[in-house]
């Protein structure tokens, strides 16, 4: 079968490799439907590593992903050839402490697609265990089946910030994750959500999403603008985004005394940096967040709603054959894209804009 493999530093082939054996007891084998280019397969594309996890040549990428069920393994009773399935791509052991405890994406032995430690979904077929498969309405599309990932992570953040009715947020970067942050905290009752991003076409898009504000920081202060729009007050909860050097500690300085700061983004240099200060003197709460844990459902119904978008951000559709380009374009941040999706099921041939 086909897959896309990451050889190193920008180096992105589609070879042949063996299909994955048939499903032994609780487990199916998937034929992949579409897969997003995440922010952490990025990463590995242009750095070759996420903190301690180093790619090895050959790694098969893609975490956040749709797929057809192809067969199913002795005991499996709630999925059935055929069905169009959203896919968990965090396999934890189930027996530690920490998943004993309900938090699984803390898991220490956690096995995750697309990482160093188990193969990805950028292939024509992957085997996973049955339980991390959820079934799709049939209203719902496989690129929407792919963005449930990211939206899980959206979920999972504002469910960090145990974020209240009427509460004002700011979310430091408008890529994918931070934009459907923003979704996320808006149908969870926020009342005013800030934007800040130096990219012009992402601070366009965040406005008609639905942010009240977008502040570009190549430009302007963005803690002054923030602040001077709370009336010096600041945000009750601030989620950042960019993964960039300055955006940890701008949420700080933006977020209310007793308020909170959620880091979602991955540093690029594996530093984060805080004034001790500010966020001491503000008695600030700060969480970081660890992928997700139990948002499947709820990220279907949001979808199936209409009450969170996730379609729109797929802008860009590839075939498994032009992985290689999906990823330069993202890396390029090129042609507005938002998220490249791969279409495993797609002909060979041109990008598709949506």
């Amino acid at each position: 079968m086909r897959a896309a493999a990451l050889f190193g530093l920008h180096d992105v082939r589609v070879i042949e490799v063996e299909p994955p054996a048939s499903p032994g007891p609780g487990e199916v084998v998937l034929r992949v439907a579409a897969v997003g280019l995440c922010g952490s397969d990025h990463h590995y594309y242009q750095e070759g590593a996420i903190g301690s996890d180093v790619v090895e040549a050959g790694m098969i990428g893609g975490h956040e992903f749709s797929a057809w069920v192809a067969s199913v393994g002795e005991g499996v009773t709630h999925l059935s050839p055929g069905q169009l399935v959203a896919v968990e791509p965090a396999i934890p052991c189930g027996r530690c402490e920490f998943c004993q405890a309900g938090h699984p994406n803390i898991c220490p032995d956690v096995r995750f697609c697309g990482s160093p430690n188990h193969v990805g979904a950028m292939a024509d077929y992957i085997r996973m265990p049955a339980e991390n498969c959820f079934p799709l309405p049939e209203t719902m599309t496989p690129v929407e089946g792919a963005m449930l990932e990211p939206l899980g992570v959206a979920i999972h953040a504002v469910d960090l910030a145990h974020l209240r009715v009427g509460q004002t947020i700011a979310v430091l970067g408008a890529g994918p994750i931070g934009l459907l942050t923003a979704a996320v905290a808006r149908a969870a009752g926020a009342a005013t959500v800030y934007v800040t991003e130096p990219l012009d076409y992402r601070r366009a898009f965040a406005r008609k999403y639905g942010a009240d504000a977008a502040f570009d920081p190549e430009t302007e202060d963005v803690v002054d603008a923030i602040l001077a729009a709370t009336g010096g007050r600041g945000v009750d909860v601030a989620f950042e985004a960019a993964g960039a050097a300055e955006t940890p500690d701008q949420a700080a300085q933006v977020t209310r005394p007793g308020g909170k700061v959620i880091v979602i983004g991955i540093p690029y240099d594996d530093t984060m940096t805080l004034t001790a200060s500010v966020v001491r003197r503000k008695g600030l709460t700060v969480k970081l967040v660890r992928r997700m844990k139990h948002t499947y459902p709820r990220a279907i119904q949001l979808v199936d709603s209409g009450a969170v978008d996730v379609a729109a951000l797929a802008t860009h559709v590839f075939p498994l054959t032009s992985a290689d380009r999906a990823f330069a374009l993202v890396d390029g941040h090129r042609d507005g894209v938002l998220r490249a999706v791969i279409d495993v099921g797609q002909e060979d041939g041109d990008c598709t804009e949506r």
